[in-house]
């Protein structure tokens, strides 16, 4: 994809992720159901923080399309460093657990994820480019070009110091209000609720590793597809 598109891209990207975040954060206090935003507002919800960091991710994207337009490819190396950090790492994995997690749990009991009073706060297109909308970006963005992962240890350390500030947000919201962040955490007893931390963290740590199987093998593939035809002009074929 040439830089010019992958600009544009990033920018409507960025765009669109900034307004969603604006709009989730900026629901009036008088419409907000008591029980469910409590000590935290929306900070306290993965789904919202998430909406964040994807906005961050992918300005910093298109702060690197820019650099590498105008040629200032020693400041774009930099950015460009970073925004793969934050893919792999973040982007990704976060917006994948999100969706799958939200959509099953909605699926089997919405209560324990989406309480049926946020209906009337929280317009269904909302909850959709909150939720669903998320995944299909994050695929789009392994298909429109490569990025280059850090090495296995330390990219797991960098998502599991993430992981584990998140838990002990949660943890802390709990604390203080006496109310857990997500019903479902209710059902389980502190053995329990740690076995599902500990399977939430095995879960993202997969999409951690199944998002950098895709820009692997994506791109691999092109780059042989791109050798064999420019050696194939050459009068020389793969067989």
């Amino acid at each position: 994809m040439e830089i010019s598109t992958l600009a544009t891209y990033h920018c409507l990207a960025f765009v669109w992720y900034f307004f969603i975040a604006y709009s989730i954060t900026n629901i009036r206090t008088e419409e907000r159901p008591s029980e469910v935003f409590l000590y935290g507002g929306q900070w306290k919800y993965l789904t919202v923080l998430n909406l964040v960091l994807q906005a961050v991710f992918y300005g910093v994207s298109f702060l690197a399309d820019v650099l590498r337009l105008i040629k200032k490819l020693r400041c774009a190396k930099c950015v460009i460093s970073s925004r793969d950090l934050l893919f792999s790492v973040l982007a990704f994995p976060v917006s994948t657990f999100v969706s799958i997690s939200f959509w099953t749990l909605y699926s089997y009991n919405r209560e324990l994820v989406y309480p049926k009073s946020l209906d009337g706060v929280i317009p269904l297109w909302l909850n959709h480019a909150m939720h669903t909308a998320i995944l299909p970006f994050a695929v789009l963005e392994i298909l429109a070009l490569p990025h280059c992962y850090p090495a296995k240890k330390k990219g797991l350390i960098f998502l599991g110091l993430v992981s584990f500030l998140y838990i002990s947000w949660v943890l802390r919201i709990y604390s203080v209000t006496g109310e857990w962040v997500y019903p479902l955490f209710a059902l389980f007893n502190p053995a329990g609720l740690a076995a599902f931390f500990a399977v939430s963290l095995a879960i993202i740590i997969s999409f951690y590793s199944f998002g950098e199987f895709l820009n692997r093998m994506i791109w691999v593939k092109i780059t042989f597809l791109r050798i064999k035809v420019f050696l194939s002009g050459k009068r020389v074929y793969f067989i």
